[in-house]
């Protein structure tokens, strides 16, 4: 059982995607989901997906309407999770320490870099309580590197491991292209004001200097003053249905991360292994452990200047293919969500094992 953010609608957060895909690849193999999501007006107001094989839904409108099933589902789990961003992070928690149950806790923290960021500046994290995460037999991190020292440091995790983005190859594959999502360098994100300054470097101002291209973002949230040019086209909102149209449709598409996550870096964005697996190459920004994943340069392109934005534009299109090919091999030989399916099991058995012994 899962007590998350979102899996009913992918409007301006990336938790949902990531969900379907695990969701899909563990009811593959055998697994029963039960997915506890609060019924917020902005998710329901760009619901795409209302059901998933092999598990349930639970769309509740607040928590004392749902506090008497989580109790009985967590008497039949065996495991019980909570994420961040959850919106009643904290009370699901209780409720596990409080049952008693014998199924496994596990805090999955998709935003582990917000996470610390929140605690370093002094305020509480509102889906983590007091007692931070000692009460949980084993914590993932969608990201890696110093972040699970953190972790253990700042909040008391005891088991701490990585489960990093992945995707779905049955979701995200090479489409024929479309003319309305046609672009020379395509940009698929939320707005967020931490991830500007790179996007401003990487595609505003390729733009205005190759004014004879197209380029086109998509994504929710974007201000009014945002400095568009004549050459970027618009799409508000880009439910999963289209990422594979989106990115089969691009040249060459960006992937840009949030400051916060770039900063502690090995945290890669579902977006860079959506678009590898649609055979589209791939220009990011530069992050430490990113090498990790794919290889700049044969893999994947790395910018960190306007100028080597442009550079990328103007790579011969066999270049391009040939980068494009060698990422979407290792990404479907790495990191899919089958590949995290079995990794999240292997952690769940290990994890069990000792509380089993004791």
């Amino acid at each position: 059982m899962i007590f998350g953010l979102t899996v009913s609608s992918s409007w301006g957060n990336g938790h949902a995607t990531l969900w379907r895909g695990l969701w899909r690849a563990l009811a593959r193999r055998g697994h029963q989901l039960v997915f506890f999501e609060r019924d917020v007006p902005w998710y329901a107001g760009a619901r795409d997906l209302v059901e998933l094989p092999g598990g349930e839904l639970v769309l509740y409108p607040d928590w004392d309407a749902t506090r008497a099933r989580g109790r009985r589902e967590l008497a039949a789990a065996d495991v019980a999770m909570v994420t961040s961003y959850c919106p009643d992070g904290i009370a699901a928690t209780e409720l596990m320490v409080e049952a008693s149950s014998t199924a496994l806790r596990v805090f999955y923290d998709l935003d582990t870099p917000v996470t610390l960021e929140t605690l370093q500046a002094g305020r509480s994290v509102p889906y983590i309580g007091a007692r931070g995460l000692r009460d949980f037999g084993l914590v993932l991190s969608y990201t890696g590197g110093a972040a699970l020292g953190q972790l253990r440091l700042l909040l008391g995790a005891r088991q701490v491991h990585t489960l990093y983005g992945h995707v779905d190859p049955q979701v995200h594959c090479r489409v024929p292209a479309r003319d309305n999502y046609r672009s020379a360098l395509s940009y698929l994100g939320t707005y967020a004001a931490d991830r500007q300054a790179a996007l401003q470097d990487l595609l505003i101002e390729p733009a205005r200097l190759r004014p004879e291209r197209t380029f086109l973002i998509g994504g929710a949230q974007y201000p009014a003053d945002f400095p568009w040019t004549d050459n970027i086209r618009f799409v508000r909102h880009m439910p999963p249905s289209e990422h594979a149209a989106f990115f089969s449709s691009s040249r060459l598409t960006l992937s840009v991360t949030r400051q916060a996550m770039a900063q502690n870096g090995h945290c890669p964005s579902g977006r860079l292994f959506e678009a590898a697996a649609c055979g589209t190459p791939v220009l990011s920004d530069w992050w430490e452990g990113l090498d990790a994943f794919l290889a700049p340069g044969r893999e994947i392109l790395v910018a960190r200047s306007t100028q080597e934005a442009l550079a990328a534009l103007d790579l011969e299109d066999a270049q391009l293919a040939r980068i494009a090919r060698d990422a979407r091999d290792r990404v479907l030989a790495e990191h899919t969500s089958d590949h995290r399916a079995a990794e999240l099991e292997r952690l769940l058995e290990d994890a069990r094992a000792p509380a089993a012994a004791a």
